[in-house]
């Protein structure tokens, strides 16, 4: 682990105790099988010697790590810590989190928005973050797409959109690369017995939707979950 917000030992201890107060501090690649997980992931802790440690996300993707399907590290609480990280990477962040580089945006204008250039910008993400500008951004699209998946019924064309993404073809080869899978088999997982995938949308779930591109993704869980509890709590007290 080069990100120097925890030592190694520290970040073993959390996620072999599943210690909720660490979810999100950093996230826990398995050389075995090639997948990242949160602190807290209910899957059995794999051996010391067979995970490596990262700060972000985006840094386990770069590695080559893809999310684990079980505690889905896209909804873990709150933010990436990137302790010691200069002023002008957490605002980049911010900025990308507001979708700066969706739609036209792109890593020279967030660069000359900060005044500096776009090849210091991309080696202060290398140093706080563990992955380039553009590595971050697209990380954050399909977090946003994942849970767009498992909580609404939208069509795909919809939640790649919603996710900030400008083409179909790149949020398929996106998702794909981080999943390794295309997102339509991912949801007919979820929609298998015993899966969590809703039949239908909501008119609710629309209207979410199209606020998720500016939608921080640590209200984003609670924002697209919030009509599948009216609908459940409505369910109950049906006689």
């Amino acid at each position: 682990m080069s990100h120097g917000l925890l030592d190694r030992r520290t970040c073993d201890r959390a996620r072999i105790a599943r210690d909720a107060r660490f979810d999100g501090r950093f996230f826990t690649g398995v050389l075995t099988t090639r997948i990242y997980c949160r602190p807290t992931c209910p899957v059995k802790p794999a051996r010391s010697r067979n995970v490596v440690f990262f700060p972000t996300a985006a840094a386990a993707e770069r590695a080559g790590f893809r999310p684990c399907l079980r505690c889905r590290p896209e909804t873990a609480p709150g933010t990436p810590a990137w302790h010691g990280a200069a002023a002008s990477v957490s605002r980049a962040r911010r900025l990308i989190e507001r979708g700066f580089l969706d739609d036209a945006g792109t890593v020279d204008g967030l660069a000359d928005t900060l005044g500096m250039t776009a090849r210091h910008l991309r080696r202060l993400f290398l140093r706080h973050a563990g992955a380039s500008p553009t590595a971050v951004a697209t990380t954050r699209r399909v977090q946003r797409a994942k849970a767009l998946i498992d909580e609404t019924a939208m069509p795909m064309s919809a939640i790649a959109f919603a996710a900030g993404f400008t083409s179909i073809r790149r949020f398929n080869a996106a998702f794909r690369a981080v999943y390794r899978r295309p997102p339509s088999a991912v949801r007919r997982a979820r929609r298998r017995p015993g899966g969590r995938g809703p039949s239908r949308q909501s008119a609710a779930e629309t209207t979410a939707a199209r606020q998720i591109r500016r939608a921080p993704l640590s209200i984003l869980s609670a924002t697209i979950a919030a009509p599948a509890r009216k609908r459940h709590a409505s369910a109950k007290a049906a006689p």
